[in-house]
Protein backbone atom coordinates (compact mmCIF):
# COMPACT_ATOMS: atom_id res chain seq x y z
CA UNK A 1 0.00 0.00 0.00
CA UNK A 2 1.36 3.41 -0.98
CA UNK A 3 1.79 5.88 1.86
CA UNK A 4 0.02 9.21 1.49
CA UNK A 5 2.45 12.03 0.77
CA UNK A 6 1.97 14.72 3.38
CA UNK A 7 2.25 18.28 2.11
CA UNK A 8 2.22 20.56 5.16
CA UNK A 9 -0.14 23.44 4.46
CA UNK A 10 -1.91 26.15 6.43
CA UNK A 11 -5.01 27.99 5.26
CA UNK A 12 -6.16 30.91 7.39
CA UNK A 13 -9.93 31.16 6.89
CA UNK A 14 -12.27 34.00 7.82
CA UNK A 15 -15.59 32.59 9.03
CA UNK A 16 -17.52 35.85 8.90
CA UNK A 17 -19.40 37.67 11.68
CA UNK A 18 -21.59 34.86 13.06
CA UNK A 19 -24.37 34.04 10.62
CA UNK A 20 -23.21 30.76 9.01
CA UNK A 21 -24.57 31.90 5.65
CA UNK A 22 -22.15 34.83 5.63
CA UNK A 23 -19.18 32.69 4.60
CA UNK A 24 -17.58 32.46 1.19
CA UNK A 25 -17.61 29.44 -1.11
CA UNK A 26 -13.81 29.47 -1.03
CA UNK A 27 -13.90 29.19 2.77
CA UNK A 28 -16.29 26.22 2.62
CA UNK A 29 -14.02 24.45 0.12
CA UNK A 30 -11.06 24.98 2.45
CA UNK A 31 -12.99 23.54 5.41
CA UNK A 32 -14.04 20.52 3.34
CA UNK A 33 -10.45 19.77 2.34
CA UNK A 34 -8.94 20.19 5.82
CA UNK A 35 -7.21 17.36 7.66
CA UNK A 36 -7.22 19.42 10.86
CA UNK A 37 -9.33 22.45 11.83
CA UNK A 38 -8.28 24.76 14.66
CA UNK A 39 -11.28 26.94 15.41
CA UNK A 40 -11.99 29.96 17.58
CA UNK A 41 -14.79 30.69 20.04
CA UNK A 42 -16.58 33.25 17.85
CA UNK A 43 -17.10 31.03 14.81
CA UNK A 44 -20.52 29.50 14.26
CA UNK A 45 -20.13 25.78 14.96
CA UNK A 46 -22.58 24.97 12.17
CA UNK A 47 -19.64 25.63 9.84
CA UNK A 48 -17.89 22.56 11.21
CA UNK A 49 -20.58 20.44 9.54
CA UNK A 50 -18.76 21.09 6.26
CA UNK A 51 -15.65 19.30 7.58
CA UNK A 52 -14.70 15.79 6.54
CA UNK A 53 -15.64 13.07 9.04
CA UNK A 54 -11.94 12.22 9.11
CA UNK A 55 -10.86 15.74 10.02
CA UNK A 56 -9.57 16.46 13.51
CA UNK A 57 -11.41 19.39 15.11
CA UNK A 58 -9.58 21.30 17.85
CA UNK A 59 -11.06 24.21 19.80
CA UNK A 60 -8.35 26.81 20.44
CA UNK A 61 -10.51 29.83 21.34
CA UNK A 62 -10.96 32.07 24.32
CA UNK A 63 -14.07 32.39 26.49
CA UNK A 64 -14.44 35.04 29.20
CA UNK A 65 -10.68 35.51 29.44
CA UNK A 66 -9.95 31.76 29.66
CA UNK A 67 -7.68 30.45 26.93
CA UNK A 68 -7.93 26.87 25.64
CA UNK A 69 -4.44 27.44 24.23
CA UNK A 70 -2.04 30.37 24.44
CA UNK A 71 -1.04 31.89 21.08
CA UNK A 72 2.43 30.34 21.22
CA UNK A 73 0.84 26.91 21.73
CA UNK A 74 -1.50 27.46 18.78
CA UNK A 75 1.46 28.35 16.58
CA UNK A 76 3.28 25.17 17.58
CA UNK A 77 0.13 23.10 17.13
CA UNK A 78 -0.32 24.37 13.57
CA UNK A 79 3.19 23.30 12.61
CA UNK A 80 2.98 19.93 14.39
CA UNK A 81 -0.37 18.98 12.83
CA UNK A 82 0.64 20.22 9.37
CA UNK A 83 3.83 18.13 9.48
CA UNK A 84 2.01 14.99 10.62
CA UNK A 85 -1.41 15.30 8.95
CA UNK A 86 -1.19 17.77 6.07
CA UNK A 87 -3.72 20.55 5.55
CA UNK A 88 -4.47 22.65 8.63
CA UNK A 89 -7.32 25.17 8.47
CA UNK A 90 -7.21 27.93 11.04
CA UNK A 91 -10.84 29.04 11.29
CA UNK A 92 -11.29 32.52 12.70
CA UNK A 93 -14.30 34.77 13.26
CA UNK A 94 -14.77 37.74 10.93
CA UNK A 95 -11.74 38.45 8.77
CA UNK A 96 -8.44 36.90 9.90
CA UNK A 97 -6.45 40.03 9.07
CA UNK A 98 -8.68 42.40 11.10
CA UNK A 99 -7.53 41.93 14.72
CA UNK A 100 -7.40 38.20 14.04
CA UNK A 101 -3.67 37.44 14.37
CA UNK A 102 -3.74 35.77 10.98
CA UNK A 103 -0.56 37.52 9.86
CA UNK A 104 1.22 36.54 13.08
CA UNK A 105 0.46 32.87 12.54
CA UNK A 106 1.66 32.97 8.93
CA UNK A 107 4.90 34.69 10.01
CA UNK A 108 5.48 31.93 12.56
CA UNK A 109 4.94 28.93 10.26
CA UNK A 110 6.78 30.21 7.18
CA UNK A 111 10.28 29.17 8.39
CA UNK A 112 8.97 25.61 8.88
CA UNK A 113 8.28 25.20 5.18
CA UNK A 114 4.47 25.24 5.26
CA UNK A 115 2.56 26.42 2.23
CA UNK A 116 0.31 29.24 3.39
CA UNK A 117 -2.96 30.59 2.03
CA UNK A 118 -5.54 33.12 3.21
CA UNK A 119 -9.30 33.14 2.62
CA UNK A 120 -10.67 36.56 3.60
CA UNK A 121 -13.87 36.73 5.62
CA UNK A 122 -16.62 39.31 6.00
CA UNK A 123 -15.47 41.48 8.88
CA UNK A 124 -17.85 41.94 11.78
CA UNK A 125 -16.80 45.60 11.82
CA UNK A 126 -18.68 46.05 8.53
CA UNK A 127 -21.38 43.39 8.57
CA UNK A 128 -22.74 43.78 12.10
CA UNK A 129 -23.65 47.48 11.76
CA UNK A 130 -25.07 46.80 8.29
CA UNK A 131 -27.42 44.12 9.69
CA UNK A 132 -28.77 46.75 12.06
CA UNK A 133 -29.32 49.23 9.23
CA UNK A 134 -26.34 51.39 10.18
CA UNK A 135 -24.31 52.62 7.18
CA UNK A 136 -20.72 53.35 8.18
CA UNK A 137 -20.54 56.05 5.53
CA UNK A 138 -23.32 58.22 4.16
CA UNK A 139 -23.22 61.40 2.15
CA UNK A 140 -23.83 64.34 4.41
CA UNK A 141 -23.23 62.32 7.59
CA UNK A 142 -19.88 60.54 7.36
CA UNK A 143 -17.14 60.54 4.75
CA UNK A 144 -14.96 57.85 6.36
CA UNK A 145 -14.76 55.36 9.20
CA UNK A 146 -12.21 54.09 11.68
CA UNK A 147 -12.00 50.51 12.93
CA UNK A 148 -10.14 50.37 16.23
CA UNK A 149 -9.47 47.85 18.95
CA UNK A 150 -10.72 49.21 22.25
CA UNK A 151 -8.22 47.25 24.30
CA UNK A 152 -4.56 46.76 23.40
CA UNK A 153 -2.29 43.78 24.06
CA UNK A 154 -1.22 45.48 27.31
CA UNK A 155 -4.92 45.74 28.34
CA UNK A 156 -4.98 49.52 28.00
CA UNK A 157 -7.35 51.64 25.94
CA UNK A 158 -5.97 52.23 22.46
CA UNK A 159 -4.47 55.70 21.96
CA UNK A 160 -6.06 55.74 18.51
CA UNK A 161 -9.41 56.28 20.26
CA UNK A 162 -8.18 59.75 21.21
CA UNK A 163 -7.30 60.53 17.59
CA UNK A 164 -10.57 59.08 16.25
CA UNK A 165 -12.65 61.12 18.69
CA UNK A 166 -11.23 64.30 17.16
CA UNK A 167 -12.38 63.34 13.66
CA UNK A 168 -15.79 63.56 11.99
CA UNK A 169 -15.60 59.89 10.95
CA UNK A 170 -17.78 57.02 12.10
CA UNK A 171 -15.83 55.10 14.73
CA UNK A 172 -16.24 51.32 15.01
CA UNK A 173 -14.67 49.87 18.15
CA UNK A 174 -14.04 46.15 18.63
CA UNK A 175 -13.18 44.59 21.98
CA UNK A 176 -14.06 47.82 23.77
CA UNK A 177 -16.81 46.90 26.23
CA UNK A 178 -14.39 46.60 29.14
CA UNK A 179 -13.26 50.18 28.50
CA UNK A 180 -16.64 51.64 27.53
CA UNK A 181 -16.84 54.38 30.15
CA UNK A 182 -13.25 55.41 29.51
CA UNK A 183 -13.87 55.51 25.76
CA UNK A 184 -17.04 57.57 26.14
CA UNK A 185 -15.18 60.00 28.40
CA UNK A 186 -12.73 60.62 25.57
CA UNK A 187 -15.53 61.43 23.11
CA UNK A 188 -17.24 63.61 25.71
CA UNK A 189 -14.03 65.60 26.22
CA UNK A 190 -14.11 66.39 22.49
CA UNK A 191 -17.55 67.97 22.80
CA UNK A 192 -19.43 64.95 21.48
CA UNK A 193 -21.66 64.15 24.45
CA UNK A 194 -24.77 64.07 22.26
CA UNK A 195 -23.28 62.01 19.43
CA UNK A 196 -25.24 58.83 18.75
CA UNK A 197 -23.82 55.47 19.87
CA UNK A 198 -25.00 51.97 19.01
CA UNK A 199 -23.84 48.75 20.65
CA UNK A 200 -24.52 45.41 18.99
CA UNK A 201 -23.92 42.18 20.88
CA UNK A 202 -23.64 38.80 19.09
CA UNK A 203 -24.25 40.53 15.78
CA UNK A 204 -25.90 38.63 12.86
CA UNK A 205 -26.80 35.70 15.13
CA UNK A 206 -30.07 34.58 16.72
CA UNK A 207 -28.76 35.94 20.05
CA UNK A 208 -28.22 39.46 18.71
CA UNK A 209 -28.99 42.33 21.09
CA UNK A 210 -28.88 46.04 20.34
CA UNK A 211 -28.70 49.19 22.42
CA UNK A 212 -28.79 52.77 21.21
CA UNK A 213 -28.03 56.00 23.03
CA UNK A 214 -25.57 58.88 23.05
CA UNK A 215 -22.03 59.25 24.35
CA UNK A 216 -23.59 60.55 27.59
CA UNK A 217 -26.22 57.83 28.01
CA UNK A 218 -24.88 54.63 26.44
CA UNK A 219 -23.31 53.27 29.65
CA UNK A 220 -26.74 53.42 31.33
CA UNK A 221 -28.29 51.71 28.28
CA UNK A 222 -25.72 48.91 28.55
CA UNK A 223 -26.57 48.34 32.22
CA UNK A 224 -30.32 48.45 31.62
CA UNK A 225 -30.21 46.05 28.66
CA UNK A 226 -27.42 43.91 30.13
CA UNK A 227 -25.22 44.16 27.05
CA UNK A 228 -21.79 42.55 27.16
CA UNK A 229 -19.10 40.97 25.02
CA UNK A 230 -18.82 40.02 22.23
CA UNK A 231 -20.08 43.38 21.05
CA UNK A 232 -19.30 46.14 18.59
CA UNK A 233 -19.51 49.83 19.46
CA UNK A 234 -20.44 52.31 16.73
CA UNK A 235 -20.03 56.02 17.43
CA UNK A 236 -21.35 58.57 14.96
CA UNK A 237 -24.40 60.25 13.47
CA UNK A 238 -24.91 57.33 11.09
CA UNK A 239 -26.32 55.40 14.04
CA UNK A 240 -29.42 57.59 13.71
CA UNK A 241 -30.05 56.03 10.30
CA UNK A 242 -31.25 52.86 12.04
CA UNK A 243 -34.07 54.82 13.66
CA UNK A 244 -35.08 56.14 10.24
CA UNK A 245 -35.05 52.66 8.72
CA UNK A 246 -37.16 51.27 11.55
CA UNK A 247 -39.65 54.09 11.07
CA UNK A 248 -39.91 53.28 7.34
CA UNK A 249 -40.36 49.57 8.11
CA UNK A 250 -43.20 50.32 10.52
CA UNK A 251 -44.93 52.47 7.89
CA UNK A 252 -44.68 49.62 5.39
CA UNK A 253 -46.17 47.16 7.89
CA UNK A 254 -49.01 49.61 8.60
CA UNK A 255 -49.76 49.87 4.88
CA UNK A 256 -49.80 46.07 4.58
CA UNK A 257 -52.32 45.77 7.42
CA UNK A 258 -54.51 48.48 5.90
Amino acid sequence: MMMKTIIPKLTIVGAGPGDPELITLKAIKAIQSADVILYDALINKDLLDYASKKAELIFVGKRKGCYAYQQEQINELIVQRAKTKGHVVRLKGGDPFVFGRGAEEIDYVKPFGLETFVVPGISSALAVPAFQGIPLTKRGASESFWVITGTTKSHNMSNDIVLAAKSTATVVILMGMGKLQQIMDVFSSEGKSNTAVGIIQNGTTKDEKFGIGTVNTICDVVKKQQLSNPAIIVVGDVVKQRVALNSIAKQVETLKVA
